[in-house]
């Protein structure tokens, strides 16, 4: 085997893509058709909640149209981080989904679910034997992170993939995983440089992000070889060009030539980038170093229940002292909600028209612009608890008396009736940490089962 052609169809599960791109790069003749399904850009909640951030209706439409398409061409799928997080809830959600289609549309699958999901003790043991470090900056992890966690999920590199390979699976529904190895895998599998293949996973993982004009929900072919990859767009509105691939190659990394893995980094030192023709753009000189195998930890705990309050304000005098009104409303909630310790529950501001995005990292700071957007934001144990304290720091604000104020009453203005929302529990990330180990499949388990008409031919 001289060269791998590998189809991305979208940067995530549901995002959804063009079918004629689609179809353009089943012309093309992939060996493997392969997509990311999650990512921890959204936040702690998914994981904690065990939902998913991707609408299932979108994701259906998305796997129906790829696992189709496997099926016909006999090519093997290959999914990552099932249902957004990864955890063992995200994993059902989405095998359920598989299950559906092959039953709908009649499809012979041999179907393999890798759990990334790992068990709390698990983790305990290895904090115990200092098999657990820190990761981009996270604090040192303690036994009550592990514990309080409510989910804690691994990623898996290319090793449980290349077994459920081995064991006939054509299509592959893996729990968190490490966004280049779905790509990767087939490749390693067969002998390819592992710096090329992980270089090449790494771009195709936001599929046609790596074109410009990039999307998200559009396809992307790379074809690996054994000293190069190349990468085109499968929608002829969009083009691969040095700048574009290489910046992608920035992407989402603290060193812009290093970026660490499951068992290795990929050096991007010596990485060349050249323009094939209008639309294609040739890699080569990305290595691979070999390191102690360590898989990424992430967990999430919970926190408490969230309310929300939006409003807007116009007055430069409200506007121009707006922070000691903030620090007023919240005297007055500390006041009327002695009982609870003012450890129990927060109260934040945000404003945006000022300093909403970046908060105190915030430059412009000598300026009073004409309106903001203010967002009340309470959380605390109990949603009855954190809705009250929401409606009194609102209606504090709303009433609340200030100097030059030239109105009795309303000092904010609400888009919304009612204006207090409901936002849900509240997560943190308490796990994001590297866990030492020394097999790359055991905290992986896999279950292997024949679905659609190959359940039926095997009764």
């Amino acid at each position: 085997m001289d060269e791998i052609r590998i189809l991305s169809p979208t940067a995530i599960l549901g995002y959804g893509f063009p079918e004629t791109s689609f179809v353009e790069g089943l012309r093309k003749r992939p060996d493997v058709i392969a997509v990311d399904a999650g990512s921890s850009d959204p936040g702690p909640y998914y994981l904690g909640a065990g939902v998913s951030f991707t609408d299932r209706t979108a994701v259906k439409r998305d796997l129906q149209i790829i696992l189709r398409a496997g099926n016909v061409q006999e090519v093997p799928v290959i999914i990552g981080s099932a249902g957004g997080a990864g955890a063992k809830a995200h994993l059902d959600w989405t095998a359920d989904i598989v299950r559906e289609i092959a039953d709908e549309d009649g499809l012979s699958l041999r179907f393999a679910m890798i759990d990334s999901e790992v068990d709390k003790q698990v983790v305990e043991t290895a904090l115990e034997e200092g098999k657990i470090s820190s990761c981009g900056g996270s604090p040192k992890l303690s036994a009550h992170d592990i514990k309080s966690s409510r989910r804690i999920v691994a990623q898996a590199g290319m090793e449980p993939i290349i077994r459920s390979l081995k064991l006939g699976a054509n299509v592959i529904l893996a729990g968190r995983a490490y966004d280049p190895a779905i790509f990767a895998a087939v490749p390693a599998m067969h002998g390819f440089d592992l710096g090329l293949a992980l270089h090449m996973g790494k771009i195709l993982e936001c599929a046609a992000i790596a074109s410009t004009p990039g999307s998200g929900s559009d396809c992307m072919l790379g074809i690996l070889r054994r000293d190069h990859f190349e990468l085109e767009p499968l929608n002829p509105l969009r083009k691969c060009t040095i700048a574009s691939v290489a910046a992608h190659s920035l992407y989402e990394k603290s060193d812009p030539y290093k970026l660490p893995g499951p068992g290795g980094i990929l050096d991007l030192t010596g990485a060349s980038f050249e323009q094939i023709d209008a639309r294609r753009v040739r890699v080569s000189g990305s290595r691979h170093i070999e390191t102690p195998y360590a898989v990424k930890l992430e967990g999430a705990r919970r926190l408490g229940h969230r309310y929300l309050s939006i409003a807007g304000v116009r007055d430069p005098f409200f506007i121009a002292q707006i922070d000691g009104i903030f620090e007023a409303v919240r005297n007055s909630v500390l006041g009327n909600f002695n009982e609870i310790s003012p450890g129990d529950f927060s109260l934040i501001f945000r404003v945006y028209g000022r300093d909403g995005v970046l908060g105190p990292a915030e430059q412009i700071r000598n300026i009073v612009p004409h309106e903001v957007g203010i967002v009340i934001e309470a959380v605390a144990e109990t949603a009855s608890r954190a809705k009250s304290i929401c409606g009194f720091a609102r209606s504090t604000m709303l009433h609340l008396g200030y100097p030059d104020r030239i109105s009795t009453a309303g000092n904010l203005a609400f888009p919304y009736s009612p204006s207090d929302f409901d936002a849900g529990e509240v997560f943190e990330f308490s796990v994001y940490h590297l866990m030492e180990i020394d097999d790359p499949t055991l905290f992986f388990p896999t279950v292997i089962e024949n679905i659609g008409v190959a359940r039926e031919a095997a009764n």
